[in-house]
């Protein structure tokens, strides 16, 4: 494995974590952001909140190491996981903004994708 400049992972986690913050805060709808969170007919809206990640990271990937585009589907898998574990432990806490559990719930979400944005830049820079 060959080694690379600070500088290149860092540019690189940086790019997917803005990457994170278009497709998480900018893209999503609030048809997306509600409907994922549902009971029922959570499956289209989240399956189109994680394929706005999937689609960014395959631009990433197209650009930084093409012959891992490939990674766009495992961001969609992982995204996809972790946003349908956080709404079904929110509707069954029924945790609000209010509530101190509320934040660290959504703290532990946003953790977890940027460990995941962090993974997937490792991977484009070692695989």
């Amino acid at each position: 494995m060959a080694l690379v400049p600070v500088w290149t992972m860092a540019v690189l986690a940086g790019t997917m974590i803005v990457k994170h913050y278009i497709a998480d805060f900018v893209l999503q709808t609030d048809w997306m952001a509600r409907g994922k969170e549902q009971e029922h007919g959570w499956l289209l809206p989240l399956s189109a909140h994680v394929a706005c990640h999937a689609l960014a990271t395959l631009c990433i990937a197209l650009v930084v190491a093409p012959r891992l585009w490939w990674l766009a589907l495992v961001d969609f898998a992982i995204h996809f996981c972790i946003d349908r574990t956080k709404g079904v432990i929110s509707r069954r806490t029924r945790w609000n903004p209010g509530q101190v559990q509320f934040w660290w719930l959504l703290g532990f979400d946003q953790m977890l994708h940027a460990l995941t944005d962090l993974g997937l830049a490792a991977s484009f820079l070692s695989l």
